[in-house]
């Protein structure tokens, strides 16, 4: 079995968003399944310019080349589970992330819906608000995908504004670790 997580931060592996993601793979990896986070802020990700190409050729990828969403794609269809992470930026997602649902979106739709009833985590890292729209913007992918959305014992974030400042956030770490614990149960049963 396999998560893989799309970290939507600029910030990369030392952000808060990063932090979080991981906090959910410790009882993943402690469960023996396997992890995996693709770094998508901070890239450059065209967003979706509605072209209907993936809708004709049926072939799994987007038309539009020369960046990480096909990669990205392919990783999802592979995948068991799928988490999404980003900050909140004005009450919403990075736009590295917005481009990466819609254009996976669209491609999954085109293609059959190869992620329906896969698992799915959205995880958002936020200052002091706006992250409930951040939230649904993810929870929305996945469920229009036809995938299990899989929760916590809150929403899924965690406060924080300086790079590292979230594992400040006990109640946070607490929310991902159980949902780390909730992604591992539901991958098991469903593997068993």
């Amino acid at each position: 079995m396999k998560v893989v997580a799309f970290n939507g931060s600029p910030r990369g592996a030392e952000g808060n968003t990063a932090i979080l993601i991981r906090a959910v793979f410790e009882p993943l990896e402690a469960a023996g399944i396997e992890t995996e986070i693709v770094q998508v802020g901070g890239r450059s990700i065209r967003g979706c310019m509605a072209c209907y190409q993936c809708l004709e050729r049926k072939d799994g990828q987007c038309v539009v080349k020369g960046d990480i969403v096909n990669e990205c794609y392919a990783k999802m269809v592979a995948a068991d589970a799928i988490i999404l992470g980003s900050p909140t930026y004005f009450a919403d997602v990075s736009t590295e992330m917005k481009a990466l649902i819609d254009r996976c979106g669209f491609v999954n739709r085109a293609n059959g819906q190869p992620l329906r009833r896969k698992l799915g985590a959205a995880v958002v890292a936020v200052r002091r608000g706006g992250e409930i729209h951040a939230f649904d913007t993810m929870n929305h992918f996945f469920l229009i995908a036809q995938m299990l959305v899989i929760g916590s014992s809150y929403w899924n974030m965690g406060f924080g504004l300086d790079k590292g400042s979230v594992s400040q956030d006990e109640e946070g770490m607490k929310t991902m670790r159980i949902l780390g614990e909730n992604l591992a149960w539901a991958l098991q049963k469903l593997h068993a």
